[in-house]
């Protein structure tokens, strides 16, 4: 069986949080290997993170994996928050660069995520798992391809023990860039980033900004059904349930799936999947 992990963001407000624990309990009985919180942009919702992980592990009984930035915290800052995330349970980390918010903030202490993996495995030896971010269409502010490849393996190198990409809608993309990586040295688990599609204009807005590939093919089918919102949810689980499989029949180690805190989304591409 594949394994499957889920990605939550903090919630801000009573309804958020109510919505969080009804779509947590409702993923839990689909058997993740563990969730992740994310941090929010410039670290604006360190605060919440906590809260949201120690709930997850708490209430829930799920193995939460906290974001950690080098944004928007000092090494001191940093170092706290790794103490308290260990006394909380937590055994894995996803350790992030992160982007400052144009004028916002200042950047922190760790300039690049490689420095972060390093720090924390000084400071903790094997305790957590860490896994980092990679991107098969490369990210948006990279030089090119191969100078990302060469930041990715310096995260490697500093002690990650897995990755996980960027959502893609192209399995091609995936697939050669491990090959790359594999190529380049890395031996770790690159496990694909997942995002199910619900509601296209918000999903092309994301997709712009991290430069994600929409197939044009998708993208003209979903502009054609307009406000028809059952239409456009059916495709999208076809298409992302579609790109599943053909990740898992490849030998992708697992699938992340960024949920938006949606349940419905994420369960109809895994029921389609059996």
């Amino acid at each position: 069986m594949t394994p499957i992990s889920f990605e939550f963001y903090p919630p801000k407000s009573d309804e958020q949080r109510a919505q969080l624990d009804r779509t947590a309990a409702r993923l839990k009985a689909h058997g993740p290997e563990y969730v992740s919180c994310t941090f929010g942009a410039g670290g604006s919702t360190l605060s919440y993170t906590g809260d949201t992980v120690r709930g997850l592990i708490d209430a829930h009984g799920l193995d939460a994996a906290p974001h950690l930035s080098c944004v928007g915290g000092t090494r001191d800052e940093i170092a706290a928050l790794l103490q308290t995330y260990r006394d909380a349970g937590c055994r894995r980390i996803v350790a992030l660069r992160g982007d400052l918010p144009s004028g916002m903030g200042q950047p922190g202490e760790f300039r690049h995520a490689a420095d972060l993996v390093a720090f924390i495995r000084a400071a903790h030896g094997d305790h957590f798992h860490i896994e980092v971010a990679c991107y098969p269409e490369t990210h948006p502010q990279a030089e090119d391809a191969l100078t990302d490849l060469r930041h990715f393996k310096t995260k490697v190198d500093a002690g990650a023990n897995g990755a996980i990409t960027q959502y893609f809608y192209n399995a091609d993309a995936y697939f050669r860039f491990v090959d790359d990586a594999r190529a380049a040295g890395v031996e770790v688990p690159i496990v694909p980033g997942i995002m199910p599609i619900s509601n296209f204009t918000q999903l092309r807005r994301f997709s712009e900004a991290c430069g994600a590939e929409i197939p044009r093919w998708v993208a003209k089918r979903m502009v054609a059904y307009g406000d028809d919102a059952e239409s456009v949810r059916k495709l999208g689980t076809d298409v992302v349930a579609g790109l599943c499989r053909r990740l898992v029949d490849g030998g992708a180690p697992g699938l992340h799936f960024y949920t938006l805190n949606l349940a419905r989304p994420t369960i109809a591409v895994l029921d389609q999947l059996g």
